[in-house]
């Protein structure tokens, strides 16, 4: 399904640590739909969803990965697992919220580390975005004195940066495009023990 073409797309998090749980205050914020699913049962968080909003759904991993859009809010050592929970991700849009902070070059072969998760993705139309802000941060309201907190979002997939983007606004956020994801997108990805020039940089967007 092209979210595109359907209004009524459908939305996952994978993941419910701090990141998981500050994009899902995003969704609760606008009372927009959105299912939580980690490994483990989902009883064993469902009182923390709960807490954030009615809108928040727990669920299974196999659940969650039949959603059109999937925030990937796991460690980056852990996305190979999530990536085993469908044989193919065909046209799904993943958005790799991870950071591979820590993590060798030589591990990632070079590349830049969302390139690796679009590998690992088999099929999925890959977004890195929502990554670059802390925990505490991202979980606010991104209406700052009258501006919109920016999002950064990179692809090598235009439309599937569009659709993101498109989502971005209506969760309140300012996206700003960089480009693929090996170019601009860079400013938005760890190599090794250096962290893009981008990350941490809470900027307000003002119309």
């Amino acid at each position: 399904m092209n979210p595109s073409k359907n209004n009524s797309a459908s939305y996952a998090i994978i993941g419910f640590g701090k990141i998981g749980q500050a994009l899902a205050k995003a969704f609760a914020r606008k009372g927009i739909e959105v299912s939580i699913a980690t490994t483990r049962d989902p009883a064993s968080f469902a009182s923390d969803a709960a807490a954030i909003g009615p809108t928040i759904i727990p669920a299974t991993l196999a659940e969650a990965v039949n959603a059109d859009v999937i925030f990937l809010a796991v460690r980056f050592e852990s996305h190979p697992e999530v990536a085993k929970a469908l044989p193919d991700w065909q046209e799904k849009i993943i958005i790799d919220v991870t950071n591979a902070y820590g993590i060798s070059p030589e591990k990632l072969g070079g590349q830049p580390s969302a390139v690796v998760v679009a590998q690992a993705f088999t099929g999925a139309r890959l977004v890195k975005g929502f990554n670059h802000l802390g925990a505490a941060i991202l979980g606010q309201d991104p209406s700052v004195h009258g501006g919109n907190r920016v999002v950064y979002l990179a692809s090598d997939d235009d439309s599937a940066a569009a659709e993101v983007g498109a989502l971005a606004e209506k969760l309140g956020f300012a996206p700003v495009d960089l480009g693929g994801l090996s170019e601009g997108g860079l400013l938005v990805q760890a190599k090794g023990d250096s962290w893009g020039q981008l990350i941490f940089k809470d900027l307000v967007k003002f119309n």
